[in-house]
């Protein structure tokens, strides 16, 4: 395999199936990670709550994902699938630390204390304010409706690619998005009034 075959990324998920198939593993895995290293980390992040832990479960992932690679049947998209040993690692993370999913001592300030651009000190202690209260909401809201919601919101996923994902009806994740929207208004503007 020459250099220049490494440095191509492929950008088609028929195409990194077909190069990994033909033996051209690292071009395959390669692409593979360049493709979907964002959404596999925000996925683990939104399970673990920790840039570390997030790190750790997306290398975990692409290890698991690229040693089956080859067991791929093609029953779903490659993100589903990534989505689904995201998933899968995530809990076992948090079983083998005998954590609750989102546990009640999640450290959402740690996960929001990031630098600004450049706002007024006014501006930065109004959008610290408003993220940690709106972590804390999301926190709040019964596992399917977090988790519909965080992967509309966040990652713009279509609700057939969510149902997908999570095996809900369309139907049903609408009535999931929709009710985890009104919960988190709710209690922003609970938070707010106070």
């Amino acid at each position: 395999m020459n250099q220049m075959t490494c440095a191509l990324q492929i950008e088609n998920d028929k195409d990194i199936l077909k190069e990994f198939a033909a033996g051209n593993r690292e071009p395959a895995a390669a692409s593979l990670i360049h493709k979907y290293k964002k959404f596999v980390w925000a996925s683990a992040f939104r399970y673990l709550g920790s840039y570390d832990d997030a790190d750790d479960a997306a290398q975990e992932v692409f290890i698991r994902a690229i040693e089956n690679l080859h067991k791929f049947r093609g029953d779903s998209s490659i993100k589903t699938w990534l989505y689904r040993i995201t998933a899968n690692t995530c809990s076992n993370m948090i079983r083998k630390r005998r954590l609750k999913f989102w546990a009640k001592d999640y450290p959402v300030e740690e996960a929001y204390d990031r630098p600004d651009t450049a706002p007024t000190p006014d501006q930065k202690f109004e959008n610290q304010d408003f993220e940690l209260k709106f972590a804390k909401a999301l926190k709040k809201l019964p596992e399917k409706q977090r988790e519909t919601f965080a992967l509309r919101y966040f990652d713009e996923l279509s609700y057939e690619e969510i149902s997908q994902m999570l095996g809900t009806s369309v139907g049903g994740l609408k009535a999931n998005y929709f009710q985890a929207v009104r919960k988190i208004a709710d209690i922003l503007n609970t938070d707010f009034r106070d």
